[in-house]
């Protein structure tokens, strides 16, 4: 959502006293501010409220009536792991006669100690959220537009008049241990209630109430990463070598630096079979190359392009495909625009390349013929990179979602295992690098 907030005022004013959120957030940029839902009165910082990631990487609920801040709370928990969906339920409810569970804030299912203002006094409801005319913001600061939430959402709840804790909308697995969705949940919406986000990108109101929002600024985009089935992006965590420049969710890198580099991706694979697709987008000048292949450990110093290493398979823009940092095989060549697919059978340990849906050296993934043997009881991630060093590579990785940067694929070609939406046809047997494809 980085750069695209949602809007909506409310015409009617609900219960000041007792609220309800709950929604699952993805992060995908942490260290800096991030609104999550502000409400203000006519625009003025002094009458404003907010619930938001600060550049602590905790999450942060402040209050401001007439220029004195009267609520202000952290949590001690900080949500810095980009690769998982957090749901988080704050409950606001000043009627509760215990005065530490007037305000309460439960993460993944369990309650969070928070530090700060939140035992306020009992009956208190001097806040701007649930207030007839007072505007209300998802995804940025709604008194001067700033501090983006670069994040995913889904199944956002706001219940107007009632507290609920977690339990109402997850519950933990009694196999797994793993907190997960109720996507049905049994909840009293109250009248300034909504529920957004839920399937897909819709911003019109899914609970009984029409409060639909609108979206301000920036453009939605649909994604196939959900609280149960958590796609693969690039690792903007590691980056100690390539001082690259993430975008779109993680799935779109600029290469900054003046030294070969590479990334790789979120989730990791040690058995199965996977795909994935990469876009090459531009590149610094004519001796600069891209990058797409598969890594089994991270660059090791900053000269390490993909392909150099004994663990790092990478396919060249000048069709030249190097493992080792030998030459292993010369494919097409391939340009901006055109579309790199990497099959890895780690199973059989096997690679295979394709271009624009043509797979190089007469492979078939499918049969098991014509790939690159790579090293055995290894776990391997996918990865994009550059040589020659300099500024201005730039690729779009395709893990699942169906996108590259803004633009969904055009032909969403046929996936046999339904997980997960490509430019090309997945071959048969592979599936998308993600939670659900690591436990088939």
């Amino acid at each position: 959502m980085a750069s695209t907030y949602l809007s909506w005022t409310p015409s009617n004013t609900g219960t000041r006293t007792t609220f309800t959120w709950s929604f699952w957030v993805k992060r995908n940029a942490i260290g800096s501010y991030q609104k999550i839902h502000d409400a203000d009165y006519n625009n003025d910082a002094n009458y404003y409220c907010s619930l938001f990631f600060k550049n602590d990487d905790t999450l942060v609920m402040s209050n401001i009536d007439a220029g004195s801040t009267n609520i202000n709370w952290a949590t001690t928990r900080k949500f810095k792991d980009i690769t998982a969906w957090y749901h988080i339920v704050v409950t606001f409810d000043t009627t509760n006669g215990t005065a530490n569970d007037r305000i309460r804030c439960y993460v993944n299912g369990e309650r969070e100690t928070l530090t700060g203002t939140f035992a306020v006094a009992q009956g208190t409801d001097n806040t701007f959220w649930n207030r007839s005319g007072n505007k209300n913001w998802i995804g940025a600061k709604s008194v001067s537009v700033s501090d983006y939430l670069d994040a995913n959402l889904s199944h956002f709840y706001f219940i107007d008049g009632t507290a609920y804790d977690a339990s109402a909308f997850g519950s933990t697995d009694a196999t797994t241990g793993e907190w997960k969705i109720n996507t049905s949940p049994s909840v009293t919406m109250g009248t300034n209630g909504f529920l957004i986000l839920k399937d897909g990108i819709t911003v019109t109101d899914q609970s009984s109430n029409s409060n639909n929002w609108t979206v301000a600024g920036g453009t939605l985009t649909k994604t196939e990463d959900c609280p149960s089935n958590i796609f693969a992006t690039l690792n903007a965590l590691d980056n100690h070598y390539a001082s690259s420049t993430f975008s779109y969710g993680n799935n779109n890198v600029v290469f900054n630096n003046t030294n070969e580099c590479f990334n790789y991706s979120t989730l990791g694979m040690s058995s199965g079979k996977f795909y994935f697709e990469g876009k090459q987008i531009s590149y610094g000048s004519a001796s600069e190359r891209n990058y797409f292949g598969v890594t089994h450990s991270p660059p090791d110093a900053s000269t390490d392009w993909l392909g150099n290493n004994n663990y790092s398979w990478g396919y060249r823009s000048d069709g030249k495909v190097y493992n080792s940092g030998q030459l292993q095989g010369t494919y097409s060549s391939f340009a901006n625009g055109d579309i790199i697919g990497v099959a890895l059978d780690v199973t059989n340990s096997k690679v295979y390349f394709s271009k624009n849906g043509v797979w190089q050296n007469s492979a078939d993934p499918a049969a098991g013929s014509n790939g690159l043997s790579v090293n055995a009881n290894k776990t391997y991630f996918f990865a994009v990179g550059e040589t020659t060093g300099g500024s201005g590579v730039e690729s779009a990785t395709n893990f699942g979602n169906g996108y590259f940067k803004t633009t969904a694929v055009s032909s969403a070609e046929t996936n046999a295992s339904g997980n997960g939406i490509f430019e090309y046809d997945v071959p048969t047997g592979f599936t998308a690098l993600s939670t659900k494809g690591l436990n088939t």
